[in-house]
């Protein structure tokens, strides 16, 4: 029994080294990049906010790693602040910030590795709040999905394209819609 449990154990730490051997590759391998995208966003306003502007600009910072196929990117959003004239001349200003977390999968087209074809699922923090009659603030957690494509001019620096849909799920603001394009520079 007790040469049973020493196999084992010997086995396990075998077998453990071994997997840690192939993600330490994998880490290693791993490529770190900055980005910088320029946000084109339409919100689904509703209740005390739904005359608010439905369009924003955005300027989007993130950061990532990529490891072949695969990739995880923490990203911030900041929209500047859009006013809407309502009845009785009253301001209805409302802006819309976020942040969080994105996994990327990556499928390269061609021999020569120049463009990627992406899709990405993640979770953000969005921060909207209106100022005015009904105005509200709040944070909510919602839900993203997109898809889009990368092209590499070279090893360190690439341009990217991403659609992406976002499910907010509050009282004043349901979901987004938005398409991002920026450059990425990579380590």
């Amino acid at each position: 029994m007790k040469k049973t449990l020493l196999l084992a154990g010997v086995a396990c730490v075998l077998c453990s080294t071994n997997a840690l051997a192939g993600w330490r590759d994998a880490v290693k391998d791993a490529k770190y990049y900055i980005g910088a995208d320029y946000a084109f966003t339409s919100y689904d306003f509703s209740g005390s906010l739904g005359e608010a502007k439905k369009s924003y600009n955005s300027g989007v910072f993130n950061m990532g790693t990529r490891m072949d196929k695969v990739g995880v990117e923490m990203f911030g959003q900041w929209s500047g602040k859009r006013t809407k004239d309502l009845a009785a001349g009253e301001k209805l200003k409302t802006r819309v910030d976020a942040y969080g977390i994105d996994l990327y999968g990556y499928q390269p087209l061609g021999c020569e590795g120049k463009y990627d074809l992406l899709a990405t699922i993640g979770a953000a923090n969005y921060y909207f709040k209106g100022d005015g009659e009904g105005g509200k603030s709040a944070n909510r957690i919602g839900y993203r999905i997109g898809g889009g494509a990368m092209y590499n001019f070279n090893d360190r620096i690439s341009a990217r394209v991403v659609g992406r849909y976002s499910y907010i799920g509050a009282k004043s603001l349901n979901h987004a819609a938005e398409v991002t394009a920026g450059l990425r520079y990579t380590f």
